[in-house]
């Protein structure tokens, strides 16, 4: 909560481990709104001790909201609302005050806000409202939230998913139809009130391993906690509050939601994540089989003209096949480019053709970061910066090539100079060598972007690329 930490910073004397303790009890809120069907609002001491200031909201799904109006940065002298005072001042809980607990000092007040007018509440209200009473008096105490659960789900069940009240020798004392239905998507077809919830979850969950110990824990009310419990008939998310007043054993709240329909869906994208991998690989180990093919043909040619187109194609071949290989190892369809440049500037040191005469090879010189590309763009712009690289290799003659990136959230720019002898004066890419043409069909055709070359005033070339990040 962004509002909380702001007003947490500027407006009060609390420290960075009670924000924390504040955001642990917000975080977990919205569970104690819905129970005590009440709008909860967090009311925190200001830094001169002249009043509180609103720091939070939560309004029940279960009942009508009594907090129309966000209050949120609202301040309330001292005496405005004498229940928050007596909470603030004592640490007790005063009417609708709840204060906050943390190394010994109050910190907060949770000011609970129901409706005044009577009704007659079912006995499904009526378990709510207990259950949310006894985690507002634990939140008093200082027991809730925890300060450690098991967290093996990624979502939360809401109260009316479905709910099992367990009294303290672990039997349900009261089952929601919704938690009932959901327990009967399991496979249990006994009644469920009167049943050890433990001995019955434990024979539910037919998945050996962590996720049972993690169950057993939850279930036996030895931890707070959330996961997932599973068999071949559905999957259940289950979490589970231990619930004490006094220190003393009250017994604990289950809260089930069926998930098996959310589940299949993750595990169908996970597959299909796999999948795409297991393409990728494919696609880089045939294109690695490719370049090799191509090498040993270069090895038996007899011509210098038919090496060095050979050689060209092998790069090429090679630097889409770095993409794929990176392509491979994540689940996205973007990649880290600065990897491969790395890997292509690897590439060209190893792949090109032999220096001519007797010049040293020249040092390659990366600068400049990008973090990611989509492979739309990654694949050809990878081609392209491949063949500049060998191109500036096997012709300039330079010392030095300089490789630079600069990226901002909508295009890109590489640039490539070097010191050797520059391009002859008036080159005309239509009419230049198969790389260049390459280069420019793929920067101004598929990437929709700008390619400049130019001579440098005492020698060297000067490439630069533009392409705008929007490309897919």
């Amino acid at each position: 909560m962004a509002i909380l930490s702001k007003l947490v910073s500027e407006r009060t004397d609390l420290s960075e481990a009670d924000q924390n303790r504040l955001l642990a009890v917000t975080s977990e809120w919205a569970l104690v709104a819905d129970l005590a069907m009440s709008d909860l609002v967090l009311w925190l001491p200001t830094w001169n001790d002249g009043g509180l200031v609103a720091g939070a909201l939560v309004r029940p799904t279960t009942a009508p909201t009594n907090v129309p109006d966000d209050i949120v940065a609202t301040f309330a002298p001292r005496g405005r609302f004498p229940d928050l005072d007596a909470a603030l001042a004592f640490g007790r809980h005063f009417g609708t005050a709840y204060p906050i607990h943390f190394e010994g000092r109050v910190i907060g007040v949770v000011a609970r806000h129901s409706s005044a007018q009577p009704r007659v509440a079912g006995q499904l209200e009526q378990i709510y409202i207990g259950i949310g009473d006894d985690l507002l008096a634990m939140l008093v105490e200082g027991v809730f939230p925890a300060d450690s659960m098991i967290d093996e789900a990624s979502d939360s069940p809401r109260v009316g998913d479905g709910l099992l009240r367990v009294d303290s020798a672990g039997l349900v004392s009261y089952a929601s139809p919704n938690g009932v239905s959901a327990l009967r998507r399991l496979g249990v077809v006994t009644d469920i009130v009167g049943t050890d919830i433990h001995a019955l979850i434990t024979r539910l969950s037919h998945r050996p391993g962590q996720m049972d110990e993690a169950l057993s824990l939850i279930t036996s009310r030895r931890a707070a906690g959330r996961t997932d419990l599973e068999n071949g008939a559905a999957t259940v998310l289950v979490q589970g509050i231990p619930l004490c007043r006094e220190g003393v054993d009250v017994g604990g709240l289950l809260l089930l939601r069926d998930v098996t329909e959310i589940r299949r869906r993750e595990r169908a994208l996970l597959s299909k994540d796999a999948t795409i991998r297991e393409i990728h690989h494919r696609v880089k180990n045939n294109l690695q089989t490719v370049a090799a093919l191509l090498r040993l043909q270069g090895r038996r040619a007899v011509s210098e003209e038919t090496r060095g187109a050979l050689a060209e194609a092998q790069l090429r071949v090679a630097a889409i096949a770095v993409v794929h290989d990176a392509l491979s190892q994540h689940t996205s369809d973007v990649v880290a480019f600065d990897e491969i440049l790395d890997r292509i500037i690897g590439l060209v040191r190893d792949l090109g053709p032999a220096y001519s005469g007797s010049d040293p090879p020249p040092r390659i010189v990366r600068s400049g970061s990008n973090a990611s590309l989509p492979s739309g763009i990654a694949t050809p712009l990878a081609m392209c910066v491949a063949e500049l690289l060998h191109n500036a290799v096997e012709h300039a003659h330079a010392s030095e090539i300089n490789l630079v990136i600069d990226s901002s959230p909508d295009r890109i720019t590489v640039r490539l100079t070097d010191d050797g002898v520059g391009i002859p004066h008036g080159l005309d890419v239509a009419n230049a060598g198969l790389g260049l043409q390459i280069v420019e069909s793929l920067i101004t055709g598929e990437l929709r972007g700008d390619m400049r070359l130019r001579r440098g005033d005492d020698g060297g070339t000067f490439a630069t690329l533009t392409l705008p990040l929007t490309v897919v």
